[in-house]
């Protein structure tokens, strides 16, 4: 099993850092501490209110959220709930919660699937705290909890999230590649690691890695994952973060089960490894993790740098990444089968290309994005080929550059970016049918754009083969 989560492109506020923008001031004041093997939050709201929600919610299969099965509220005078898939703190008989709330926690991993995994535990005893999981928003009565948003993301914002200082009584914690003691950080939209863990500075990508992963597994990501990073950064320059980092834990060789669940955030990609078909040396494990870190690390330049402007522009991080780990992979290893790689998203692309790719993922179609996004990639790649000899990078850099500024790369800069590259608007008219309409003859179309390009096509009984 594995499962992958977006980033949540958080803007980062740290002590040790400059802040990006100006934010409301926060209605939650929290410190993680830990100290003689034992975890505590001290929450300090701001003003009188009877609920306050986490901003961070998901029920486990006994409806309760994973908070009640790890935290003990302290204080006298409130008490934490799950009301309709939320965790909250609630004050007793209608009073408002009191405004220094303690919680005693008892840290343990929990795979969320919809969610960011609240801790991640180490063999060692080391753990890494998923920093927004203490953003708390205040209600004033009952019916506001029922009228929430699904999406509770714009609402933490408008309310200020939660000022979170992070301390451990064993020595200085691990934030954005650093050591630092207290430090003070909000929306990080990050991992914080406490306790024991090396953390191997690389050319392109430093790892920390947990050492109990299995040896093989963890000599070959912490070879590999820098290796990657190199490609990116001379091909692209400065990503967001200047010291992105790849951490991996390890759960433990559960019975019947080889899993890797994990997330990118700003400057971070985390990995968590489980199951006894992880302990000895397996060809399928290896090459999903390379090309996860491939693609994930692929997003501090296509995703993290510079961002799409709406969700409908997901195509243009999602598929360039993939065209991304493609070719550093291809460069790394050259036995990486580009081809079969390449032809899965042309598949795919044409299965989903009978309605409009700008709207799949309101479908559910979320393929749709990171398929059909690779095949524009690849057009661009093979038009910029015959313009100067370069390929994907050579097409991508220029944007990326032109856009560090405002960290946005929109979807007409890049088709005009085509336009320039390839002299043939006959393209972007296509892909713009393709992302607007979709086609009851996605192949022919797709079969045309890759053509006109100069991607070496075949058609066999229907189907379009990559040659």
């Amino acid at each position: 099993m594995i499962r992958i989560l977006g980033a949540a492109l958080a803007a980062v506020t740290l002590a040790a850092a400059s802040a990006r923008a100006e934010a409301p001031e926060p209605p939650v004041a929290a410190e993680v501490r830990h100290e003689a093997g034992a975890w505590t939050l001290d929450l300090i709201l701001d003003r009188d209110a009877p609920l306050w929600v986490f901003g961070d919610s998901e029920p486990l299969a006994d409806g309760r959220g994973w908070r009640l099965h790890q935290w003990t509220v302290e204080t006298p005078g409130a008490r934490l709930e799950t009301v309709g898939g939320r965790d909250v703190l609630r004050g007793v008989n209608g009073a408002p919660v009191p405004r220094r709330v303690r919680v005693r926690m008892q840290p343990r991993f929990v795979d969320l699937q919809a969610n960011y995994d609240p801790v991640l535990m180490f063999s060692n005893g080391a753990a890494a705290w998923y920093s927004e999981v203490f953003h708390l928003i205040p209600l004033a009565a009952e019916a506001d909890l029922a009228a929430l948003p699904r999406d509770l993301g714009p609402v933490v914002d408008g309310s200020g999230p939660a000022r979170v200082t992070w301390s451990d009584a064993d020595g200085p914690v691990l934030v954005q590649g650093q050591r630092l003691d207290a430090p003070e950080s909000t929306r990080v939209g990050t991992y914080i690691l406490f306790g024991p863990a090396e953390l191997v500075a690389g050319e392109g990508l430093s790892t920390v890695v947990d050492p109990g992963l299995p040896g093989w597994i963890a000599d070959e990501l912490a070879d590999w994952a820098p290796r990657v990073g190199e490609q990116y950064a001379a091909r692209l320059g400065p990503g967001e973060s200047a010291a992105p980092t790849v951490m991996m834990s390890w759960t433990g060789p559960t019975a019947g089960k080889t899993s890797m669940a994990g997330s990118v955030l700003p400057g971070l990609v985390v990995m968590a490894f489980e199951g006894e078909g992880v302990l000895q040396p397996s060809a399928g494990v290896r090459d999903m993790a390379r090309w996860f870190i491939g693609h994930e690390s692929a997003h501090f330049w296509l995703g993290q740098t510079v961002r799409y402007a709406t969700p409908e522009d997901s195509w243009i991080t999602e598929g360039g990444a993939d065209l991304m780990a493609v070719r550093a992979m291809q460069a790394i290893d050259p036995a990486f089968d580009v081809r079969g790689r390449l032809q899965e998203a042309v598949d795919e692309c044409v299965d989903f290309a009978d309605q409009p790719v700008s709207t799949a993922v309101d479908r559910g179609e979320f393929k749709a994005h990171y398929a059909c996004g690779a095949v524009f990639a690849l057009v661009a790649e093979a038009a910029q080929k015959r313009s100067t000899g370069g390929d994907w990078f050579d097409f991508l850099r220029p944007l990326i550059d032109a856009s560090r500024e405002d960290e946005v790369l929109t979807r007409a800069e890049w088709l005009d970016r085509l336009d320039a590259v390839s002299g043939d608007p006959s393209l972007r008219a296509d892909m713009e049918t393709l992302l607007d309409r979709g086609t009851e003859d996605a192949a022919g179309v797709v079969s045309g754009l890759l053509e006109r390009a100069g991607v070496p096509l075949a058609v066999e009984e229907g189907r379009l083969r990559l040659t």
